[in-house]
C-alpha cells in the first residue's frame, strides 16, 4: 500500500517541506532509512542521521530547521510531536493490516457458536459450542476457543492462542501468540500416603477491556470464582499468573514475572521483569517493584517503591547495597584491626 506526503500531512495535521507528491510504501528507522519508506526524528541524539538517511519522508518536530542540505529526495513533514505522530501512523497501519473478516475454509466453528458481524476466524482455528465472538474480533490461525468462551468486540487474538472453556475476554484486547488463558490452576492436596490428589479447577478467567497479554504468557483459571485481569492492564511475554489472582486497572508487568495464587495486585502498579510474588498477598495501588525482586509479604502503603529479595523500600535497599559492595574492604579492615589489637595486647603483657 502506498501513501503520499499529502495524505500523511492531512492525517497528522502537519506541514510538508519538499515534494508534496512523494509516496512511501513502508516504514524504517532514521538510521537505517530506505527509499520509499517513512521515518521519524524525535530524539536529538539521532539528528545527524537525517543528513544521510535514504528515507523518502521523515516526520520531524515543527521547530526543526536543517543545519545543512538534506539528502536528495528527502521530504519533511513537520508536526507538533513527531513520536506521537509516527505512533498514530503505526496504529493506522496496524488497523489496515488486520482489516479482514470472514471464516477460513479450514477453520472449525461449531454450529452453536456465535460469530459477530465483521469478525475473522483464521485457518485451522477451532471454536467450540456456545462460544461467542464479538463484532469485528480477529482470531488468527491455529487458535482454540473453548466451549462458552466469550471474545469481546474488536479484540485481536494472534496465532496459536488457547482460550479455554468459560473464559471471558473483553473488548479491544490483544492476546499475543502462544498465550494460554484458562489452563488449570496448580491445585493439589496431599493424602495420607504422601501423594497428591488434584483439586478440580472449575472457575474461569475474566479479562476486562483494553488489556494486552504477551506471547506465551499463561493465566490459570480459578479454583472457584474468577482469575481477573482488570481494564487497561498490560502483561508482557512469558508471565505466569496463577489461579484466583487479581490484577488491578492499568497495572503493567514485565517479562518472566511469576504471581502465585490468590494474590491481589492493585491498580496503576509497575512490576519489573523476573519478579516473584508469593500467594495470598495484597499489593497496594501504585506500587513499583524493581526487576528480580522477591515479594514475600503484603505491601499496604500505596505508591511504595521496592527492590531486593526479599524486597524492601528502594532507598534502604540502595544504602544497604553500598555497604554490601564494601564488605570485602570492611572485612580486610576488621582483620587488620584484630591483628593490631592482638599485637598491642602481647606488647602490653610483656
Amino acid at each position: 500500500m502506498k501513501i503520499s506526503a499529502a495524505q500523511i500531512a492531512q492525517i497528522l495535521e502537519g506541514e510538508i517541506v519538499g515534494d508534496v507528491s512523494a509516496e512511501v510504501s513502508g516504514l524504517s528507522k532514521i538510521d537505517d532509512g530506505k527509499q520509499n519508506t517513512l521515518s521519524f526524528l524525535a530524539n536529538p541524539a539521532y539528528t545527524d542521521f537525517i543528513y544521510t538517511t535514504k528515507a523518502s519522508l521523515v516526520i520531524v518536530a515543527d521547530s526543526f530547521e536543517p543545519e545543512r542540505d538534506l539528502p536528495e529526495g528527502c521530504t519533511l513533514i513537520k508536526v507538533k510531536d513527531p513520536y506521537a505522530g509516527f505512533a498514530k501512523l503505526l496504529e493506522l497501519y496496524n488497523q489496515i493490516r488486520h482489516d479482514k473478516s470472514g471464516t477460513d475454509a479450514t477453520a472449525s466453528v461449531h454450529t452453536d457458536a456465535e460469530v459477530g458481524e465483521g469478525a475473522y476466524i483464521g485457518a485451522l482455528t477451532v471454536v467450540e459450542a456456545g462460544a461467542r465472538i464479538g463484532k469485528g474480533a480477529k482470531i488468527y490461525g491455529q487458535c482454540y476457543i473453548g466451549a462458552d468462551a466469550v471474545i469481546g468486540a474488536e479484540t485481536l487474538i494472534h496465532p496459536g492462542v488457547r482460550i479455554l472453556s468459560n473464559c471471558e475476554i473483553g473488548a479491544n484486547c490483544v492476546i499475543n501468540a502462544g498465550a494460554v488463558i484458562g489452563g488449570d490452576g496448580f491445585g493439589f492436596a496431599p493424602n495420607s500416603e504422601n501423594n497428591y490428589n488434584k483439586v478440580a479447577q472449575i472457575g474461569n478467567v475474566v479479562i476486562e477491556d483494553h488489556v494486552e497479554i504477551g506471547a506465551n504468557t499463561t493465566i490459570d483459571r480459578a479454583t472457584l470464582g474468577s482469575t481477573v485481569i482488570r481494564r487497561g492492564a498490560k502483561i508482557d511475554n512469558l508471565i505466569q499468573i496463577a489461579h484466583n489472582v487479581e490484577i488491578g486497572e492499568n497495572t503493567v508487568i514485565a517479562s518472566q514475572t511469576g504471581i502465585a495464587g490468590s494474590t491481589k495486585i492493585g491498580r496503576n502498579c509497575m512490576i519489573g521483569g523476573q519478579v516473584g510474588i508469593i500467594g495470598h498477598l495484597t499489593i497496594a495501588d501504585g506500587t513499583k517493584i524493581a526487576a528480580q525482586s522477591g515479594i514475600g509479604s503484603s505491601i499496604t502503603r500505596e505508591d511504595s517503591v521496592l527492590q531486593g529479595s526479599p524486597a524492601f523500600q528502594i532507598g534502604d535497599y540502595k544504602r544497604s547495597y553500598v555497604g554490601y559492595r564494601k564488605l570485602p574492604e570492611l572485612m580486610k579492615e576488621v582483620r587488620e584491626l584484630r591483628e593490631a589489637l592482638a599485637a598491642l595486647k602481647r606488647n602490653t603483657e610483656v
